[in-house]
């Protein structure tokens, strides 16, 4: 029995905002994540990270920090046998969340480092762990509290259950051409009309049919950045438009009124993340163009009323800003309940590289089928990672390494630490 003995935490942070690399509406940030590594009493350290966008991952590394010391002592079967509530339900610390901010993202951090530990003591990457798990075992880590009124666990263990149901064929047809995919690092908001023409046309012959620009500058700009991408990829390849929050849901509807000419598939975060019925006002205006979200949804029960509005077409989760596999899960599922495809949130710093865990367990075990299912790629800071995502033709490939790929290698912890590191001396 695997036990967790000691952690470290590292800011680590890379510059990438000088060159506009992960620029929108909004931000303008250096891609970093709060870097956990947990020791146990065998061979494997467990790894995992939240995702920030630079000043701020101080206060995500004295979350982790916090909170690290209540997994101490603990074997790593007993902390993945159940819901995360050690940490979501601490008398005291949940009181600066509850369950949202800088807490639950920090203990997404600590959860997934666990199961990391979990998996590679398996030794097998963390979609087969998840995938081959029994049923029983899948639904007892998901919190259902503040969720049964939409979905139960006799109903998480039937859609469960189902899926095992031509597993092996829906696995042997991603071995063999990859899980769909779109890009989005041809449309940031920062870069100019000459950069995305030619990152468009190089996405065009790598491969790519689907791709995202981001949009919430002056509308004349989206127009004309929209007019650019969709003359390179042609009408038939997918365009996702992201505006990142910056609108108000009048605003959201007048615009994308004006976009549609350019075919969008989504608009994803078109208003205040929180805003539930705004979302919904703008799917019922914006139809048949789906609205997307999920990316900073704070927690499972955000999830649970955007499905249960009809507010969202598209679900993205992310991997580790809420508290970690057992959440994820919790929102794949209430996704099969409502028949909503879930595209992953990716890009950052290693998102790319957990996601496509979570999206293969979905495809082979919740979903059954990949209807409208994607992954977003972002062609950055893969190199830091030992088990960096491999794509071809637009696809991602399955990962085959043990673990939850999310170890990043100590030249580039050491390299990048902020704020000593001599990145950023």
């Amino acid at each position: 029995m695997t036990t967790i003995t000691g952690f470290e935490v590292h800011d680590v942070r890379f510059p990438t905002a000088a060159a506009g690399d992960g620029s929108d509406s909004i931000n303008r940030g250096d891609y970093s994540a709060t870097y956990v590594e947990l020791q146990t009493d065998s061979d494997h350290i467990g790894t995992g990270f939240t995702f920030t966008n630079g000043q701020g991952n101080e206060i995500t590394c004295d979350s982790v920090r916090a909170m690290a010391p209540l997994l101490l002592g603990r074997s790593v079967t007993d902390l993945t046998a159940e819901p995360p509530r050690l940490l979501t339900a601490h008398p005291q610390l949940r009181w600066i969340g509850p369950e949202k901010g800088a807490l639950h993202m920090a203990t997404g951090a600590l959860i997934n480092a666990v199961w990391d530990v979990r998996a590679k003591v398996a030794g097998k990457p963390m979609w087969q762990l998840l995938a081959e798990l029994p049923t029983d075992e899948l639904v007892a880590c998901v919190d259902f509290r503040h969720i049964d009124d939409a979905l139960t666990p006799e109903e998480a263990a039937a859609i469960l259950d189902k899926g095992r149901v031509g597993l092996e064929d829906r696995l042997a047809g991603l071995r063999r051409d990859g899980f769909p995919s779109y890009t989005t690092s041809v449309g940031w908001l920062g870069y100019p009309d000459d950069k995305v023409r030619a990152l468009s046309r190089q996405a065009y012959a790598e491969g790519w049919r689907a791709m995202k620009m981001k949009v919430g500058g002056p509308i004349e700009d989206d127009l004309r950045r929209a007019a650019i991408i969709r003359a390179e990829i042609g009408p038939d390849a997918l365009l996702m438009m992201d505006a990142n929050q910056i609108w108000g849901v009048d605003e959201a509807i007048a615009n994308m009124a004006r976009l549609a000419e350019f075919d969008p598939y989504w608009i994803e975060e078109p208003t205040h993340p929180d805003d539930v019925l705004g979302h919904a006002r703008i799917q019922r205006a914006v139809a048949p163009i789906r609205v997307a979200t999920g990316e900073v949804a704070a927690n499972r029960v955000i999830f649970k009323q955007l499905l249960q509005a009809e507010a969202i077409g598209v679900m993205q989760v992310d991997a580790c800003r809420v508290a970690g596999i057992p959440e994820v899960l919790a929102e794949l599922l209430l996704a099969a309940k409502f028949g909503v495809p879930v595209c992953p949130h990716a890009g950052g710093v290693g998102l790319c590289e957990l996601v496509q865990h979570l999206a293969i367990f979905d495809y082979l075990r919740v979903g059954t089928a990949l209807d409208g299912r994607m992954i977003e790629y972002v062609d950055h800071l893969h190199e830091h990672f030992t088990d960096p995502v491999r794509t071809r033709d637009g696809r991602y490939l399955v990962p085959e390494q043990p673990g939850y790929s999310s170890d990043l290698r100590p030249a580039s912890i050491a390299e990048f630490s902020f704020p000593d590191g001599p990145a950023w001396n």
